[in-house]
């Protein structure tokens, strides 16, 4: 359905409205544009196969290329094509393949029939609505009513249908000054942004890059998505995509704003090529190509494949790299070591030693709550510490990677989802905190508040850190 879309659109259409009508075995789909429409001689020249030769040189905004989409497309899912025309002050046009009435006359070789099924005039009625405009209409749809369907089935399919055309033709359709709408059974499809554009928890994404390459200009963007936390569970689940978030991470290629692939990392990485990992799953690069790179960039019929040429995959590689590389670390941190307010560096509980023999995880003994135990404990210091070396020794670094395998997330800590409203041990510890610091360390209520600000996993509490001077007078008095 999106190879019928694309000729909407290269024909000028402001919108383009697809309808699913269930009729059982008789159920139909049409999409009918309000684009230039074509003339007698055109109309003939689109219904034939192979018309345009894929090495002419094209209208930049062109979104086809080999003159198969409409056919191909159509012959995947139904049995009887009609398409129907109207260009501004002629007669409307209609033209029909009938798979069944060439397979019944093998003599007859291919040949279209003029006009609609019979029974089927009905069906063309909005066009002629339009002062132009174009209407393709699917019947007999063997491949998409099969032996049990039912409304549901072809419900879900509608359904379906919305959400990928809703990722494919995004940057068409969002905004409220965009100059293409498509509607889906009356009902505006609603863009699906994969780089969650303009979102306050985005923590990061990259200027457009560009490079130059014998078939035009190719431009990047790298993008690194908020970790789950950081989302509503409407936003999380929106961000996952069709696929899911895992599917979903890498690459995605537009040409002419068009999507024609959607994640993946494009057989590109260092030594052998990169999978899709939960690690990962934050990461997606958007890559714009001109439509006169449909060769470099191997670009099958049916708009579903493409494969970088060589001249851009070690740009395209370390692109991702560094993309990678920062999504991994959001979702192994969960945002968390992002600078605070002004910039100043989070102080985390533990700290990462890359060894030659490999990685090693350490409690910092610097991080504030780490240093109130070991200085309060006086001579006894070194049983404190003995205790930190146990824990670092026997962390399940094994168990956490299975159950981060299995349940697609990272396992939560005690303070993960506990509200700010009350979060009675998160308070509890911050109020420890606190008293030791202006106490016994002698800190003003100020300088303990800042230092808690900028510390994991307190940064994610400002308004529990913000009220802690507050809230140690309010105990007192109490005590009192």
């Amino acid at each position: 359905m999106a190879d019928v879309v694309d000729n909407s659109i290269s024909a000028g259409a402001s919108q383009a409205r697809l309808r699913f009508v269930w009729s059982g075995s008789e159920s139909r789909i049409s999409i009918l544009d309000d684009g230039r429409g074509m003339s007698d001689p055109e109309l003939e020249a689109a219904m034939t196969l192979g018309t345009i030769n894929p090495l002419d040189e094209r209208s930049p905004t062109d979104l086809g290329r080999f003159g198969l989409g409409l056919k191909t497309a159509s012959f995947s899912q139904c049995r009887s094509l009609t398409v129907a025309s109207k260009r501004e002050g002629q007669e409307i046009v209609c033209l029909r393949w009938d798979l069944d009435a060439i397979a019944s006359d093998p003599e007859g070789g291919w040949r279209m029939f003029e006009g609609p099924a019979e029974g089927s005039e009905r069906f063309l009625e909005p066009l002629s609505a339009l002062r132009s405009g174009t209407l393709v209409l699917w019947e007999r749809m063997d491949r998409v009513v099969t032996a049990g369907s039912n409304f549901d089935h072809f419900a879900e399919l509608a359904i379906d249908v919305e959400s990928r055309l809703a990722m494919v033709f995004h940057r068409l359709i969002e905004g409220h000054r965009s100059d293409f709408r498509l509607f889906v059974n009356d009902r505006a499809v609603a863009p699906w942004d994969p780089f969650m554009t303009g979102h306050p928890a985005k923590p990061w994404e990259s200027p457009v890059a560009r490079i130059s390459t014998p078939s035009g200009t190719v431009e990047a963007q790298c993008h690194v998505l908020p970790h789950k936390d950081k989302l509503s569970e409407d936003d999380f689940s929106k961000a996952g995509g069709p696929e899911g978030w895992t599917s979903q991470q890498g690459f995605y290629v537009y040409r002419n704003r068009r999507l024609l692939l959607a994640g993946g990392w494009l057989g590109l990485g260092r030594g052998r090529a990169w999978n899709r990992e939960e690690s990962h799953r934050l990461a997606r690069i958007r890559v714009d190509i001109p439509n006169s790179a449909d060769a470099d960039w191997k670009i099958d019929v049916r708009k579903s494949t493409a494969r970088p040429p060589v001249f851009v995959r070690s740009w395209l590689t370390g692109l991702a790299e560094n993309t990678r590389e920062k999504a991994r670390k959001v979702f192994a941190f969960r945002g968390s070591p992002t600078p605070g307010p002004g910039g100043v560096p989070i102080e985390q509980a533990w700290r990462v030693e890359h060894l030659r023999s490999g990685v090693r995880y350490r409690i910092d003994e610097g991080h504030p709550a780490v240093t109130a135990v070991i200085d309060a404990c006086g001579d006894r210091k070194d049983l404190v510490k003995a205790m930190l070396r146990v824990v670092e020794e026997t962390v399940p670094i094994q168990r956490i990677w299975l159950d981060t395998a299995e349940n697609k997330d990272t396992p939560r800590t005690g303070f993960s989802g506990e509200p700010e409203t009350a979060p009675d041990g998160v308070r509890t510890v911050l109020l420890t905190l606190f008293r030791d610091m202006v106490g016994r360390r002698g800190m003003t209520p100020e300088a303990a508040v800042r230092a808690l600000s900028s510390t994991e996993p307190f940064q994610n509490y400002p308004k529990l850190v913000a009220a802690l001077p507050e809230a140690t007078k309010s105990d007192e008095g109490n005590a009192g």
